[in-house]
């Protein structure tokens, strides 16, 4: 381990040069990181980068001091190794299919879809929607690049969110940016090929470890659920070797289904806080540092180094990891904790699927909702509280009135859903989990606004094409705006009040 700090050490100063960013953001330098740019500065009152002092192995690190750097480990890592447990649990599928009959799943370089929404039993993630019919695959894109075929969508709303192993989108595909019917390429940061002929584009990740999932808009009707099947099922992706310039098809309706675990009826746990800074290293190792992280990710490995050979500092590591699972972690579940205030008691996303050195964001989405689209393909809005600023339960009944003109203001769609006390759909006898664009049968009042029941029992005949079933206990509410227009991208829009009605 010693060799390897070393190593980092030098190898990362070299890579991320220190240069401005690196040093504004790590030592708080008297000149502003602009005017080093460029500047004689550079060589005349700063150190170079091999002349830089960063942590040296060998040290004894105290235990306080170990503890500390531990927890900032622990929040930084969590969303990577969340991502490398999924990878390795989809990737184990033998062939393209559904996990359970629920899940896409497929192995390695390649992707699996849906033929429909999403089923309520789903537990592979939190906060899924019934607005589009999923895909989902994971790659090793510098080992193994990917083609990812691009059908013709017509008019129908369709993005492809291609995720690093931060949890950050990379690539734009998809209706937001015109993306063009074709064969794309997806790269890995060290890939040195060529492009392929036949090939539309090469979308470079910036780690190797990656995944995509697909969303396609899907009205809720049979006649929408029957026209979109010959366009999901050229929704294919397959190592590069088995690119041949012709568009492969599967019919997902028939791809047989995949024996998985069995479901808790929670999100698995993909973050084992007692196996953490045993996977760490992993971690560190697939992702390079942004520019300002060299420092941070030369603490975690002289961490690590420090506790290879102490039993009691390895204590004090595995203590770290469940605390800070507790503490931090865990309170990231409410919705109150996720990104910035809405207005009317919501929260709305922070800087989803780009959130770059905002671990806050990152940690707490990964947590709670992970897997957000950029906020120029969706923005989230969210809440456990009624406008009153009691939870949410199901023991009340609650109407979300939306005023003429005042639904979500979008050139994609937007949606309604609830989700129980597990950020997970609430089965109900009506198999309704939203409402939104893709319901056709919506009943608005003679002055344009439209309200939405949430309850657990029928708001009546007369109002049940408006009506979320709720359950018993603790729920929150959950808007999507899919592409949305100006006042939802400029924070302008707000979401309605949550209104109780008896």
């Amino acid at each position: 381990m010693s060799g390897q700090v070393s190593q980092f050490t030098r190898r990362d100063a070299m890579r991320g040069g220190f240069g401005a960013v690196s040093l504004a953001a790590i030592g708080g330098m008297a000149a502003p990181a602009a005017t080093l740019v460029g500047s004689s500065l550079l060589s005349t009152s700063m150190a170079s980068a091999q002349e830089l002092a960063l942590p040296t192995p060998g040290v004894i690190m105290h235990p306080d001091y170990a503890r500390t750097i531990a927890q900032m480990a622990y929040i930084w890592g969590w969303p990577i190794i969340n991502m490398i447990n999924r990878r390795t649990a989809i990737t184990q599928a033998p062939h393209p299919g559904h996990l359970n009959g629920v899940l896409p799943a497929a192995p390695r370089g390649q992707i699996a879809m849906l033929d429909d929404y999403i089923e309520p039993s789903e537990t592979f993630v939190t906060c899924p929607n019934q607005d589009v019919v999923y895909g989902l695959g994971f790659f090793s894109l510098d080992e193994e690049p990917v083609v990812i075929q691009v059908p013709d969508f017509g008019d129908r709303f369709w993005v492809y969110a291609l995720y690093d192993a931060r949890t950050d989108q990379f690539g734009h595909l998809g209706k937001p940016y015109g993306s063009q019917q074709g064969f794309y390429l997806l790269a890995g940061p060290r890939w040195q090929g060529l492009k392929p002929f036949g090939i539309t584009e090469v979308i470079r990740a910036s780690t190797s470890l990656a995944n995509a999932i697909p969303r396609v808009f899907q009205d809720d009707t049979p006649e929408d659920r029957r026209a979109i099947q010959s366009i999901i099922n050229q929704i294919v992706a397959y190592p590069l070797t088995e690119f041949t310039g012709e568009m492969k098809t599967i019919e997902w309706k028939k791809v047989p289904d995949i024996q998985g675990p069995a479901s808790s009826g929670e999100e698995t746990k993909w973050v084992v806080p007692e196996k953490f800074f045993d996977q760490l290293p992993q971690a560190i190792e697939i992702v390079d540092p942004l520019p300002g992280e060299e420092a941070m990710y030369a603490q975690f490995r002289l961490l690590l180094d420090s506790a290879a050979g102490d039993p009691d500092l390895k204590k004090v590591l595995l203590d770290a990891a469940i605390e800070t699972e507790a503490k931090v972690i865990k309170p990231f579940f409410e919705w109150k904790h996720n990104g910035r205030p809405a207005g009317n008691g919501w929260n709305r996303s922070t800087n989803n699927a780009q959130f770059g050195l905002d671990y806050f964001n990152r940690t707490g989405t990964s947590k709670s909702n992970m897997f957000d689209n950029r906020p120029n393909e969706t923005q989230y809005f969210y809440t456990d509280y009624d406008a009153s600023g009691q939870q949410l339960t199901g023991s009340q009944s609650y109407a979300v009135t939306f005023s003429a003109g005042q639904e979500p203001p979008v050139d994609g769609f937007w949606s309604l859903t609830l989700y129980n006390d597990k950020h997970l759909f609430h089965a109900n006898d009506l198999k309704r989990y939203s409402l939104g664009t893709k319901n056709k049968t919506l009943n608005r009042h003679s002055d344009g606004s439209l309200t939405l029941y949430i309850a657990a029992k029928s708001p009546g005949a007369d109002k049940e094409a408006n009506w979320i079933p709720a359950p018993d206990g603790t729920f929150s509410l959950y808007i999507r705006a899919y592409w949305g227009k100006a006042p939802i991208t400029d924070g302008s829009w707000q979401p309605p009040k949550i209104e109780r009605v008896s």
